[in-house]
């Protein structure tokens, strides 16, 4: 793709750029307390401009300690004590040819209570403590911190308007005063002084998915009747004050992109009256082309449409490019846009039909580093398959101090550690080609090892194959497709309709073996007069085992394995009631999935019945019993489904046992987990071996 528009420069401003991909600004966690880098977090990025990308953004960054810290380990441009670890980052980046911006940060009503004010404590604390304040802190916090949170025992965090708090981040919201905008005004300015001391080579300012910046232009948290809140031009002062500011301070020449929401797609949750949508958001684009920024970022949503700015895998690529070429056509100034870009081809094709000039790839950094030198060399690409497992760990993972994680990806966070070449063409077996029997074949081939995989079905892939089959779920294939190919160009064997046995690994006399034969449906036995080999579980559903039509079907369980299949079979005519013991749908699922499926359910006619545990099976109805009341209910069904879980199985574990060879079981026949934590287990055992 070497002759492609994808790898042609263009400035933005004065900066020329090597080509038009890239990186988007997200949090992942690798900071401190005070906002300088970390050596995790410089190879995390540094690995990323190895890979080719012309341009990185950096993730929120924070102008304020006071109201504006979104993370404890976040990065910072509020002091000039963060001005030298800035100009680390950017030797680190410039070394490879790519350029670097730094995002300005200010998260308003979107902050979490227990930031406000305490980060200042915190990094004073960590100082005189010498440490042990941030070990104890992340001791406490797993528990204690989503307990206050909860029950709302935290300070305001501020907004222009005393609104409603935001869906995600709840909690209580106040106005600011004209006294603190002014004073933010100037923190924003400093902020991009600091970074253009630091060598790097621009700022974005995030007026997007629902911070503060963003905050102004909208209706929603913007109710002021003074200078800054009302007509458009006055809720357009915030922004014009600090672009200006910005320009006197650090010249005209100094690169400014401003990322927007050009569309807060509140319709697309039902409430279209709300908020502000594209022709507004054009509006805006054109107000702050015309302020001389040399950039716009387009972006869509905001935390209270979750799902329309980081989209769960239901999402088609490119949906919201619309949005992107709606601003290209009004303005004169390049167009960044990420736009759920998926593929190379995918990206070529929105630079040629004039979509966008630069394409803003997020997630796909995250799950291939080297995406761009990737693309210019037709390589095999490790695809995002926008399962959400890196918001959601970076979120459960602050609390105790650590970062983002990736499925499809176990590397990120490991971006300083070479992978040793050692293998010596020592043969190794194992045993499944599922998420993590492919995830170690590919590591050890690349080690060196000699690699052979015995897989009882017919094709790669194992649990994913069955995840893969309910609507909207194809990305999950990705992972395999991809996965399996790298392996097999890596030196990997494959040996399909096989089933691992004790005899066939001694033939080819391993140096070690790994057990990852997976897990299957778990399947308890319930009272009633129904023949136990006759219950069906989700396996049987979706492996297309057992097809059920026009039919009254129970589903027991709602976790996400039991939504889904309740999905397929309302996809292949039936009509689903879901059975659930707990008084939530999905008990411990992320929000976004659970946000994405249900309206789909609900319009399907599933009935949910939540507090109800499945007490007996008959060949025409159950009988429940709701776990308050206790009060037991009979419905009338045609077929019952299982989706309570899986087991891991055992049997071949238990025969390794019996020899002296080095064995080590990985993914869920060692322990239960989804994706991410069968690649997690896959890359501990596959490095570590010796």
């Amino acid at each position: 793709m070497t002759d492609k528009m994808l790898f042609t420069p263009m400035n933005i401003g004065s900066c020329e750029i090597k080509n038009r991909i890239v990186m988007a600004p997200m949090l992942m966690g690798f900071g401190r307390f005070d906002g300088k880098t970390t050596e995790k977090m410089l190879n995390y990025y540094e690995e990323r401009a190895k890979g080719g990308t012309g341009l990185i953004i950096t993730e929120i960054t924070r102008i304020d300690d006071k109201t504006g810290s979104a993370a404890f380990a976040q990065l910072s441009a509020s002091t000039d004590e963060n001005i030298f670890s800035l100009s680390e980052l950017a030797q680190r980046i410039h070394k490879h040819n790519a350029k670097i911006f730094v995002q300005l940060h200010h998260p308003g009503r979107q902050n979490i209570g227990l930031l406000v004010g305490t980060v200042p404590l915190s990094i004073q604390m960590e100082k005189l403590t010498k440490g042990f304040y941030g070990k104890l802190l992340y001791k406490l916090t797993p528990a204690l911190g989503p307990t206050l949170i909860e029950k709302n025992v935290a300070p305001a965090s501020v907004a222009p308007s005393a609104c409603e708090p935001a869906y995600f981040a709840g909690g209580k919201v106040r106005a600011l005063t004209i006294e603190e905008i002014k004073e933010l005004e100037q923190e924003f300015i400093a902020g991009a002084v600091r970074v253009q001391k630091a060598g790097i080579d621009g700022v974005e300012l995030h007026a997007s998915h629902g911070y503060l910046l963003q905050q102004f232009f909208s209706p929603v948290t913007n109710q002021r009747t003074d200078e800054y809140g009302g007509s458009f031009e006055n809720r357009m002062r915030f922004i014009t004050n600090i672009i200006n500011g910005i320009r006197e301070k650090c010249g005209r020449d100094f690169p400014l992109i401003v990322r927007l929401t050009v569309d807060e797609c509140y319709d697309r949750i039902g409430q279209p009256d709300k908020g502000y949508n594209l022709e507004e958001g054009v509006k805006i684009a054109k107000a702050l082309e015309n302020l001389g920024i040399d950039a716009i970022d387009v972006s869509s949503a905001g935390y209270d449409t979750f799902n329309y700015w980081l989209e769960p895998s239901s999402f088609e690529p490119g949906w919201r490019k619309y949005m992107a070429k709606a601003v290209k056509e009004a303005v004169n100034i390049p167009v960044l846009a990420a736009n759920l870009i998926r593929s190379p081809e995918q990206a070529e094709a929105q630079l040629q039909e004039g979509t966008q000039d630069f394409v803003s790839l997020g997630r796909p950094h995250i799950a291939d580093p080297h995406w761009a030198k990737k693309a210019e060399n037709g390589e095999t690409i490790r695809r995002c398959i926008c399962c959400l497992n890196c918001i959601e760990t970076m979120q459960t993972n602050a609390y105790s101090g650590s970062h983002g994680e990736c499925a499809v990806n176990p590397f990120v966070g490991h971006e300083g550690t070479e992978l040793k070449k050692d293998g010596a063409d020592r043969r190794v077996v194992i045993c499944g080609a599922g998420p993590a029997g492919l995830m170690t074949a590919d590591i050890l081939a690349q080690r060196g090892f000699d690699v052979t995989v015995f897989e009882k079905d017919a094709q790669p892939g194992g649990q994913i194959n069955l995840a893969k089959m309910p609507p909207k779920k194809d990305k999950i294939d990705w992972f395999t497709q991809d996965l399996y190919k790298m392996a097999v160009d890596h030196g990997a064997k494959f040996i399909f309709n096989t089933e691992a046995t004790r005899e066939l690994i001694a033939d080819i006399h391993p140096y070690a073996v790994f057990c990852a034969v997976g897990s299957t449906a778990h399947k308890p036995f319930f009272g009633g007069k129904y023949t136990y080999e006759n219950l069906l579980t989700f396996e049987d559903i979706l492996s297309g085992k057992v097809k059920l039509s026009d039919k009254n079907v129970a589903v027991i369980g709602s976790g996400f394995t039991g939504l889904e299949t309740a999905e397929y079979l309302n996809e292949a005519g039936n009509r689903t009631t879901i059975i659930e013991m707990a008084s939530s749908v999905a008990p411990g699922a992320w929000m976004q999935h659970i946000d994405d499926i249900l309206p789909r359910l609900e319009a399907a006619g599933t009935v949910i019945r939540t507090d109800e545990a499945l007490c007996e099976i008959y060949k025409d109805k159950i009988v429940s019993k709701n776990t308050k009341t206790g009060k037991k209910t009979e419905m009338p069904v045609d077929a019952v489904v299982l989706a309570l879980g899986s087991k891991p199985c055992s049997a071949l574990w238990e025969d390794l046992q019996k020899t002296n060879w080095r064995c080590y079981k990985i993914g869920d026949a060692d322990k239960l987990g989804n994706l991410a934590n069968a690649t997690e287990s896959a890359y501990n055992a596959a490095v570590a071996l010796k």
